[in-house]
């Protein structure tokens, strides 16, 4: 009885150990199969990965070629832009820089000249003085006629002072003298007169004032009124 009972666990065991051996042996050959198939797997991949890489590659370098010209035609558009800019920035700084000097000059002139007006409308007081002290007889002026000769002195005073007053301001007169040469820019020909003498009277120069003439910073504002020698 004993034997028996032996032999039925050490069959149980030898059972047991049979079980455990198949089921290990199974587990490492499913193990063994899943890593095969996943190594071939991976390979195919691999595989594929290696077979599309070439269109792939080709793909990225087009489209980074694209890429390139599109940066370089918007570095060159806008080069072009920039350009376009500064020459305009320099035509605008120089066409400000002429209206300064333009805008400087004008109120130089107007300080100068804004009396020209006036200056113009004095001409004719001091033509009318003038007039008024050559028309007094010289032969006149004696001792024994005081108030001819205290209204001639007075007129000369006054002729004296407005003058002065012109040249404070820049007013000069024009008063050419016989045998000057004609300068049409100070000088208006009223007349000719024929030379008479070729030693003493040259042609083109003048030969009678009739008026004298002005001129304000050597700017005319009335031409001295001549006559001139014509060559015969």
């Amino acid at each position: 009885m004993a034997v028996t009972v032996n032999v039925v666990r050490a069959l149980s065991i030898s059972s047991t150990i049979t079980r455990s051996f198949i089921s290990n042996h199974a587990s490492r050959h499913l193990m063994s199969t899943t890593a095969a198939n996943k190594n071939e797997k991976d390979t195919t991949n691999d595989e594929q990965k290696q077979t599309a890489d070439p269109k792939t590659e080709g793909t990225d370098i087009q489209s980074i070629i694209q890429e390139k010209d599109k940066l370089a035609s918007q570095v060159q558009k806008l080069q072009e832009e920039l350009k376009e800019a500064k020459d305009k920035y320099i035509r605008s700084l120089a066409e400000s820089e002429n209206l300064r000097k333009r805008l400087t000059k004008q109120i130089e002139e107007a300080k100068i000249f804004g009396i020209q007006s006036f200056c113009k409308d004095l001409l004719e007081v001091s033509d009318i003085l003038t007039t008024a002290i050559n028309s007094v007889p010289k032969d006149e002026l004696k001792p024994s006629n005081p108030h001819l000769v205290s209204l001639y002195q007075g007129l000369n005073m006054t002729d004296s002072q407005l003058i002065k007053v012109f040249n404070k301001h820049g007013l000069e007169s024009i008063s050419p003298s016989v045998g000057e040469k004609f300068d049409p820019n100070f000088h208006e020909a009223l007349f000719q007169v024929p030379v008479q003498s070729a030693e003493k009277e040259v042609p083109d120069t003048v030969a009678i004032v009739q008026k004298i003439g002005y001129k304000l910073h050597n700017r005319t504002l009335r031409p001295a009124l001549v006559g001139v020698f014509k060559a015969s």
